[in-house]
């Protein structure tokens, strides 16, 4: 019985299963252009849900999953099923929770460190361990700020599982996330 396709598959195992989606992904964002590099596709994809990379590609997440299905020859989950958890409102809630209000521990000021990680990513490297090293020397009450070119929700799971405070704002454009972390 092959594996359902849901929000919190891995990337990683629904290529792994359904090699034929890497077409599929492609088609729904350049995003997934990316998943064309070794390195990327070993390190990132393993840790990346369907639900983050449709948020990181700026697509709907529900639909993402319909559409992966369909080209997988899936229905749905187990036995044809939908859940609520897979209609697609989830992605909003992440950007709400990464990207609500200005949270009162945040001032310019308490930056302690900032790291570009836009044309890192762009050239398809992951600067995923450099942030991980810098947030670790974090000291209490300083902030580390880090800019993406897109919702970097994977490492901000990670981040927040840690016990770190954080806080994502875009550019006017929309183009660029500036990514604030601190330790309380």
């Amino acid at each position: 019985m092959p594996k359902p396709i849901t929000l919190q598959t891995k990337i990683s195992e629904l290529l792994e299963e359904y090699p034929q989606l890497e077409e599929t992904l492609l088609e729904l964002s350049p995003a997934f252009a990316k998943l064309k590099n070794p390195f990327l596709r070993k390190t990132i994809a393993r840790v990346t849900s369907v639900k983050q990379a449709a948020a990181i590609a700026g697509v709907e997440a529900g639909n993402v999953v319909i559409l992966l299905r369909k080209a997988a020859g899936v229905d749905g989950v187990e036995g044809g099923e939908s859940t609520e958890r897979d209609k697609g409102d989830l992605t909003a809630e992440d950007r709400e929770k990464y990207c609500g209000e200005q949270p009162d521990w945040y001032s310019p000021q308490r930056v302690k460190q900032s790291f570009d990680a836009v044309a890192i990513l762009n050239s398809g490297d992951v600067p995923m361990s450099q942030i991980l090293k810098a947030t670790q020397e974090l000291l209490q009450g300083d902030i580390y700020e880090f800019t993406t070119p897109f919702l970097p929700t994977p490492i901000l799971d990670i981040l927040l599982g840690k016990g770190f405070l954080v806080w994502s704002e875009t550019d006017p454009s929309g183009t660029t996330y500036y990514n604030r972390v601190t330790r309380f």
